[in-house]
């Protein structure tokens, strides 16, 4: 399960320019909605359409319900779906433009793009709701938009095979976050002010792992926890493998080629912090 682990760490990068650059709450402040979190949801979850809080809750997975509940529905009073699909879109153009030298590299942009295009023809959309939603929207013209409309489609179809196998594995959002801080070794601080989860959440994740002997006194994995923890990972790998193995052994190394050149700058800058909320690891350190 190498590859898909490489392309997530790969291609998340340029994803996650729509949480990292300035630019993106930008353009949504100048259309009247502010604050990080407001454009978060709104971004995010404006190819469900005009969704409830209960529907973000479930399909993001990691939010404590309260947290979402601030910004949704109550958003779509300040925009529509249809606008903040544009909006995200107008932010991630103007921090990509910033951050990399896309006229630079489009001929890369633009190979990557196609191979990526291409390794979600007639994908299945069955069982992944952010996916689905994201599979539904238009292909942008612009590569570099083309780009990180793919990159979306990666880490939603990942997104959403890691919450079925977290789902699996029994484990609810609070407990998957612990698990993923003891697996990582990263603390606390680089997930808890953005979960929405209270200090008392935090602890009784922890005992209710400790029962379960997923974690010791100490809050570390036991052999148990790295197991279950561990079979998370692998099952998430398996069920989003699905874009590169529809590209050939060729393909799959060129494209993955292509994408370390593209977001190798764009780390380089900082603009994607690590260790971050993601979860994701530095591409040169899996």
């Amino acid at each position: 399960m190498d590859d898909p682990r490489r392309l997530w760490t790969l291609i998340e990068p340029y994803h996650a320019t729509i949480y990292f650059a300035p630019e993106v709450p930008a353009a949504f402040e100048a259309i009247g909605v502010r604050g990080f979190w407001r454009s978060y949801f709104a971004g995010r979850a404006a190819p469900l359409g005009r969704v409830e809080a209960g529907v973000v809750t479930a399909c993001f997975y990691g939010f404590h319900p309260g947290f979402v509940a601030r910004a949704v529905p109550s958003v779509w009073s300040l925009v529509t779906p249809e606008t903040a699909i544009e909006t995200r879109l107008r932010g991630v153009h103007a921090g990509l433009r910033r951050l990399l030298d896309v006229q630079g590299r489009q001929a890369h942009i633009v190979e990557a793009a196609e191979l990526l295009q291409g390794a979600w023809h007639r994908s299945s959309e069955a069982g992944r709701p952010v996916f689905a939603a994201n599979a539904e929207l238009a292909w942008p013209t612009e590569p570099d938009l083309a780009l990180w409309h793919a990159a979306t489609l990666v880490r939603e179809h990942r997104g959403d095979a890691h919450v079925a196998a977290l789902t699996v594995a029994g484990l609810d959002p609070c407990e998957a976050h612990v698990t993923q801080t003891a697996a990582s070794g990263a603390s606390l601080e680089t997930i808890q002010p953005y979960r929405g989860w209270a200090d008392a959440d935090w602890r009784d994740a922890a005992i209710r792992l400790q029962e379960r002997g997923w974690l010791d006194a100490a809050g570390q994995l036991t052999e148990a926890g790295r197991a279950g923890r561990a079979a998370v990972e692998h099952d998430t790998d398996r069920l989003a493998a699905a874009p590169l193995e529809r590209l050939g052994p060729g393909e799959r190394d060129r494209l993955l080629g292509l994408l370390e050149s593209i977001v190798a700058p764009l780390i380089r800058s900082g603009a994607i912090p690590y260790p971050n909320p993601i979860g994701v690891p530095a591409p040169d350190s899996t």
